[in-house]
């Protein structure tokens, strides 16, 4: 089981509204060049995103579906991946003070890939990851520092209702 970790520089409302935005998996999970929403509404269980890989001038395509979600702390999806098989990915999470904690658990569940498994293939897993989770990193810091740039000098900032607040 592959598991890794990321602190990520901003809140968890802005790590999950890039995890519930099923038009951007692409430009967070490696590997993958394209995606677009096909089936329900993202991230709602049963809802699929199909996406591609391209690996030269062979273009793979698959899906992936949510298999359990609970908004703005966790998201299971499985990935599909033709005769590799499936596997299932667990993103979580947590606020951790002002920023964000992040895991994400990974572990093939059938076909070739859950055959094959090994600590090798979990080694070359959590590399994948961690390339993975500093593209979402990039993502929802950039993201976050747009937002400050385009608040109002002088706004008060609540970071969570009835919890104060600080000067933007």
């Amino acid at each position: 089981m592959a598991v890794r970790h990321r602190l990520i520089h901003t809140s968890p409302q802005t790590v999950w509204a890039v995890l519930a935005d099923g038009s951007r998996y692409a430009e967070w999970v490696v590997g993958t060049s394209s995606s677009e929403p096909v089936r329900g509404q993202w991230p709602q269980l049963g809802a699929a995103i199909r996406y591609e890989v391209r690996l030269g001038p062979a273009r793979l395509s698959n899906e992936t579906v949510v298999r359990r979600c609970e908004p703005g702390e966790a998201l299971e999806l499985e990935a599909k991946a033709g005769p590799l098989g499936t596997a299932r990915v667990a993103i979580e999470v947590r606020p951790w003070g002002e920023e964000c904690l992040v895991f994400v658990d990974e572990h093939p569940l059938q076909g070739a890939g859950g055959t094959m498994h090994n600590v090798a293939v979990d080694v070359l897993i959590q590399l994948r990851h961690r390339a993975m989770l500093a593209r979402l990193a990039k993502l929802c810091e950039a993201e976050a520092a747009e937002e400050e740039r385009r608040r109002p000098l002088g706004q008060v900032v609540s970071p969570k209702p009835g919890a104060g607040g600080s000067r933007a």
